[in-house]
């Protein structure tokens, strides 16, 4: 981090919440709140006047959700940042975020030293999953794949840049590891986005845990 301090948008429908995580953030000298809204269309309404660093965006809400915000932001503003505020038991939702463009994914009773962790990761350019909500998608694609055969169709030297990706390794730092150019690895992680039908590291993470490729 450096010592620019960034802009976050904060979309929840509960008061109290908002409240709460607003306090916390703004302790921390590198963000601040510059904006909230308690439904989805009140935070489109504020992407016209603002112009934030990131959005911590929750999934159930009034008016308009969080899929439908999500989706409709990212189609106008393709570059925004967006980390999803997450309930246990919530896990179906994630593959429509991931669609979006979602970078991150956080549970509402995460301490603030993973929120900090998950805001420098997405706002560094990476993705961000909570560890607890990595397993419970991983039980649950396990357990919604059991009676099919793996689907994987990557080769092996693929397969074993994917792994890195998921680990959270660089382009730069894959080839670094693996002896070979920086160029192969975009090559191959081109070949892998197109071979996965991915358009983000978020859904190459998805495609690693359901092909069990990965273990969490």
């Amino acid at each position: 981090m450096n010592n620019r301090q960034y802009q976050i948008i904060l979309v929840d429908d509960h008061t109290l919440f908002r409240n709460g995580l607003r306090i916390l953030l703004n302790n921390q000298q590198e963000y601040t709140i510059c904006a909230e809204a308690a439904n989805g269309e009140e935070f489109l309404e504020l992407l016209d006047k603002q112009k934030p660093d990131l959005v911590l965006l929750d999934i159930d809400m009034p008016v308009m959700d969080g899929i439908e915000a999500a989706n409709r932001a990212l189609k106008k503003y393709p570059e925004l940042k967006i980390i999803t505020l997450s309930m246990y038991g919530e896990e179906d939702y994630y593959y429509k975020m991931v669609d979006a463009g979602v970078k991150g994914f956080l549970l509402k009773n995460s301490d603030i030293n993973e929120v900090k962790a998950a805001m420098q990761t997405v706002l560094e350019g990476g993705s961000y999953f909570s560890s607890e909500l990595l397993q419970n998608l991983v039980s649950s694609l396990r357990s919604k794949s059991q009676q099919h055969e793996k689907q994987n169709v990557l080769s092996e030297r693929e397969t074993e840049i994917l792994i890195l990706i998921c680990q959270g390794f660089s382009n730069q730092e894959i080839a670094d590891q693996l002896f070979i150019s920086k160029r192969t690895v975009d090559k191959h992680r081109s070949n892998i986005l197109e071979k996965s039908e991915s358009k983000n590291t978020a859904q190459l993470v998805m495609y690693a845990i359901k092909n069990q490729l990965v273990e969490i």
